[in-house]
């Protein structure tokens, strides 16, 4: 017998080693748990597995943590649920707390720093990828090409906030289609009814994790006022609900808060954690845990800065995947009517059209944070155009992140080599060339 009391003990395992293991993004975890769950172990069929993944991209939050989730609650209920969730995050968090670290205590020395320069230039192609993929599967059609490109317009020349965006494209793509009355097509409103007696049992946990989700965000205000944990844990709250489209997108809104609202970090600080993250197993949105730590680390409110930088990880941490775990938790009993929602269907195909040009903004963004080292910004009215000092571009950086796209789409090197070749470059740029 097993955790579970099953014929599965070997689940948790499963889960680990998938979390520890899960580069490359939500792409690279999804098609590891197809191998190990579909192919390998059969615990899904092909139809089975297309039907969580539809769902959980129906929900906010990192789709791949909530696929596990998924998985494990089918397979042995809540505790399934709770077991393959944890696992699948906590060894990318831990490595992401540890990377946090090295960052604020070595990332002024020169070698670090070089390594870290190269780590940068590379995120640029690494973006650039994602948005070309992510391109690919949403723009279907010359309206989700106009969607995402007045998405890119409003957050890149006119400073509109994500959630605006987000919202306004989900609602315009629900009345949409039910203006038009389309029908589900018969091959995806095919039933496969998950048989629970735990259905009571799991709405009820998912009760009480967001209550404790409200209640935890409640107390650090109440505690912790005139700190920069209540605005950290209001921050990362909102951005559990509104993540749809992964962390590439929601990175957009966290630079406008974290960035320009809140002064916690600069825009290259931002990029360090987002090429971090990439290097890490786990989630991509892990890259908020880097945020947050750095936030709390530089605004420690009278507690050591490394105890306030940890602290601040960890209420990321709760805020962001406690709600991403009981959003699967509320809908999993409800898979098949979730999914047979003709209108949600259309709102989240109007989402993953504005994602795309979320993305495009975000990548622009970076890009010019990256190259240059004094950005300024031109504004007439409501317009607002980042206005780069010619004279302030990192040339070596500009090299470094030239090969990067060169790697990445001439020679379709994965993604860890070319974050490796890039932090060799940048070492040795940062050892001979310094200042350039």
């Amino acid at each position: 017998m097993g955790l579970f009391g099953g014929k599965s003990p070997n689940d948790p395992a499963l889960w680990a080693r998938i979390g520890a293991t899960g580069f490359g993004g939500p792409a690279g975890q999804i098609s590891i748990m197809h191998r190990e769950v579909v192919q390998q172990r059969g615990w899904l069929n092909e139809d089975q597995f297309a039907h969580a993944l539809s769902f959980c991209m129906l929900l906010p939050g990192p789709e791949a943590h909530q696929l596990a989730t998924y998985i494990g609650w089918r397979r042995h209920g809540l505790r399934g649920a709770l077991t393959s969730s944890a696992l699948f995050v906590i060894p990318g968090a831990l490595l992401m707390l540890a990377l946090s670290w090295i960052y604020v205590l070595y990332g002024t020395v020169t070698w670090v720093n070089g390594l870290l320069s190269g780590l940068q230039a590379a995120v640029i192609a690494i973006v650039a990828q994602a948005l070309i993929r992510m391109g690919k599967r949403q723009l279907s059609s010359p309206v989700m090409l106009a969607i995402a490109g007045a998405s890119f317009l409003g957050l890149m020349f006119f400073a509109i906030p994500f959630p605006v965006v987000i919202i306004v494209a989900g609602v315009g793509g629900w009345l949409t289609t039910l203006v038009r009355q389309q029908a589900p097509d018969k091959a995806e409103s095919k039933t496969t009814r998950v048989k629970s007696t735990n259905s009571r049992r799991t709405l009820v946990a998912a009760a009480i994790g967001i209550s404790v989700w409200i209640v935890s965000v409640a107390a650090v205000c109440i505690l912790a006022g005139g700190t920069v944990f209540p605005d950290i844990g209001l921050l990362f709250s909102k951005t559990a609900i509104i993540t749809f489209g992964g962390a590439y997108a929601v990175l957009g809104y966290i630079a406008q808060q974290a960035v320009m609202s809140y002064g916690w970090l600069t825009a290259n600080q931002m990029t360090v954690g987002l090429g971090l993250a990439e290097t890490t197993p786990g989630p991509l949105i892990l890259v908020l845990e880097f945020v947050g730590f750095v936030a709390a680390y530089q605004n420690p409110g009278g507690l050591p800065p490394l105890l306030a930088g940890t602290l601040g990880a960890l209420l990321t941490l709760l805020v962001l995947f406690l709600p991403s775990t009981c959003f699967v938790l509320l809908g999993a009993p409800f898979l098949e009517r979730l999914r047979s929602n003709v209108p949600l269907r259309g709102a989240l195909q109007a989402i993953g059209a504005s994602v795309v040009g979320v993305v495009a903004s975000l990548g622009l963004w970076l890009s010019i944070n990256t190259l240059f080292s004094n950005v300024g910004v031109w504004a007439w009215g409501p317009l607002q155009v980042m206005a780069p000092q010619l004279d302030s571009i990192r040339w070596s950086t500009l090299v470094i992140a030239a090969l990067g796209f060169v790697i990445t789409f001439a020679f379709k090197w994965g993604m860890l080599r070319t974050l490796g070749i890039c932090s060799a470059l940048g070492l040795i740029s940062a050892l001979v060339l310094p200042g350039v």
